[in-house]
């Protein structure tokens, strides 16, 4: 008697229409459901079977050394969670990069698979992702990414979320030497790899039944408590909100490709030739130039031994109503400041506070997130989770700094970014990645502090920067522990643990080479003694941004590339203390 294959390979349900599929006529339908449309999600390798022309796919190395930054334990060591997914899926993590062709033109790819841990974005989608577009630049080819992810990879903690400015300042070099860049977005795009790459590049097209944001409708639903907009998030909703180029069906996303890369083909034939550019420093220079600027040190005062707190304590320090904000530091660290308002497209978000001051006779573009001490300042100010606005607002300063020469200065302190509908709808993401993008190429001196809470993307929007200190007592983060502990852990009560676990604290992030210099606070804490905090932070800056000021504009950009680029998953795993 003949074999027959089981029910569950023959069959498939569809998750939109409910219907009872033959899964070889799925198959040849490329995934889409024939009776409502519905895309089912790809895996990588299927992804790039129906894209390229037959024969020319190479796919490029994907090994890269094992890293477990953080020693990351929840219900599940990391390792077991990377063993797990390797086995299920068969690829060595949450991405395929490779050169191909697609209608004999050619390209580097870099597909992710959410599959693999939701595809989030580690350490190693980063460096590969990177890799990837350091060969387009090589190779003079356009760039093709399609995304698929829940955000940032937690168990990695800050590093993972130091990829977003590594994969961001990689596309900005590919912009600089003129070879095109596009993303796909398929279902789902979310996080920190929405607030980056895959809408900083040049195109943004979306797959029929994607959903990208920055913050996910769960979350959004828990923080504002309001019922979600039909369709909120989609496809069709983005491209109704000016966020994408185009939506396109997966029958037709080929031969879009194949035009786009034709058109960009015929588009550098039809341009006089000019001299090709040094390529963007490649992994064996990254330490070159190091030496120019002053490694991690902790800063303290004479006298002072920094207190060891418990992780979840610090979270709690950092939240602390009294902790002095951004407008106290600009009114006790800085002079004569004059504040900025507007993002010139029609709102001024008072979550941003921005303006021109002094610092000791130097004149400076000072901008910070803003909470308040009462119930009433922080509503005011939404509690310093910034805006698309407040993003845009902060991107108009930066640049103006850049036109008049003035070196930047930026506070972080922010839970995150705006979690809210009307944030989404006026391109959070974009906003996010864009102010990311800016920074990797704003030819002036950049000087980070996290002064208080340092969020996720909402924190790194304003912290990609030559140097970044940070407050004894502060806290900077993938996510907050709250969040990690919802989803890593069995409830929210986990909280202390995923803090612990996420390595956020000042002291932590120094030995991950996340954060350059850390700045003790005096007796317990920054509120205890305002007027010393500012005295020692004054020192601080003066400090690191004195020496900034003799270095190159050329010079400044191509260090601070350097910085985020040297957290790939080559070095992850050296820079950790252990425990």
């Amino acid at each position: 008697m003949t074999a027959t294959a089981p029910r569950e390979e023959l069959w498939s349900r569809c998750a939109g229409c409910a219907s009872l599929l033959y899964r070889k006529r799925l198959r040849r339908n490329l995934d889409v459901c024939p009776e409502c449309g519905e895309h089912a999600r790809l895996g990588a390798p299927e992804r790039l079977r129906q894209l390229v022309d037959p024969g020319s796919l190479h796919l490029l190395p994907d090994r890269l050394p094992e890293a477990d930054p953080l020693d990351f334990v929840d219900v599940l060591p990391y390792p077991h969670r990377l063993t797990g997914a390797r086995a299920s899926t068969g690829l060595a993590e949450g991405v395929l990069c490779a050169t191909a062709t697609i209608g004999g033109h050619p390209l580097v790819l870099a597909v992710m698979d959410f599959r693999f841990l939701g595809g989030s974005l580690g350490c190693a989608v980063g460096e590969l992702i990177t890799r990837a577009a350091e060969r387009a630049l090589d190779d003079r080819t356009p760039l093709v990414l399609i995304t698929a992810s829940g955000g940032a990879r937690m168990q990695e903690g800050a590093l993972s979320l130091m990829q977003m400015a590594t994969v961001s300042q990689a596309i900005a070099a590919l912009r600089e030497a003129g070879l095109l860049t596009v993303s796909v977005l398929t279902d789902p795009t979310y996080g920190g790899v929405a607030a980056s790459f895959a809408t900083n590049t040049d195109l943004v097209l979306a797959e029929s039944g994607a959903r990208m944001g920055f913050a996910g409708p769960r979350v959004i639903r828990q923080i504002t408590g309001r019922a979600l907009p039909e369709g909120f998030q989609t496809a069709d909703f983005l491209l109704r909100h000016g966020q994408v180029d185009m939506v396109v069906q997966r029958r037709s996303l080929r031969g879009r490709l194949m035009a786009l890369l034709a058109a960009t083909r015929a588009g550098r034939s039809a341009r006089p030739s000019v001299p090709r550019q040094e390529p963007a420093p490649r992994r064996e220079r990254l330490a070159d130039d190091r030496a120019t600027l002053a490694g991690p040190v902790v800063a303290a005062a004479a006298g002072d031994t920094p207190a060891v707190r418990d992780a979840w304590d610090t979270v709690r320090m950092a939240r602390h109503p009294g902790r002095p904000t951004a407008l106290d530091y600009l009114d006790s660290v800085f002079d004569g400041f004059v504040e900025l308002h507007g993002d010139r497209l029609g709102a001024d978000c008072p979550a941003i506070v921005g303006g021109v001051a002094r610092l000791a006779g130097r004149h400076v573009m000072v901008i910070g997130h803003q909470k308040g001490h009462t119930t009433a300042e922080l509503v005011a100010r939404n509690f310093g989770m910034a805006s698309p606005a407040g993003h845009r607002k902060a991107l108009r300063l930066m640049r103006l700094a850049a036109r008049l020469g003035l070196p930047v200065v930026t506070l972080v302190d922010t839970p995150g970014a705006d979690p809210g509908v009307s944030a989404e709808e006026h391109g959070q993401a974009a906003a996010i990645a864009e102010n990311i993008l800016a920074l990797t190429v704003l030819p002036t001196p950049v000087l980070a502090v996290i002064t208080g809470e340092g969020g996720s993307g909402g924190a790194l929007a304003l912290a990609v920067a030559d140097r970044v200190l940070m407050l004894e007592n502060a806290v900077y983060s993938v996510i907050s522990p709250e969040g990690c502990a919802a989803i890593l852990w069995p409830d929210r009560s986990a909280a202390p643990q995923a803090a612990r676990a996420l390595r956020l604290t000042a002291p932590d992030l120094c030995r991950l080479g996340v954060v350059d210099e850390v700045v003790s606070e005096p007796s317990n804490a920054a509120h205890d003694d305002p007027a010393e905090t500012a005295h020692r932070l004054r020192a601080a800056l003066l400090a690191n941004l004195v020496p900034l000021l003799d270095v190159p504009p050329a010079m400044l950009v191509r260090l601070r590339r350097q910085r985020f680029r040297r957290f790939g998953a080559n070095r992850a795993d050296a820079r950790v203390g252990r425990r």
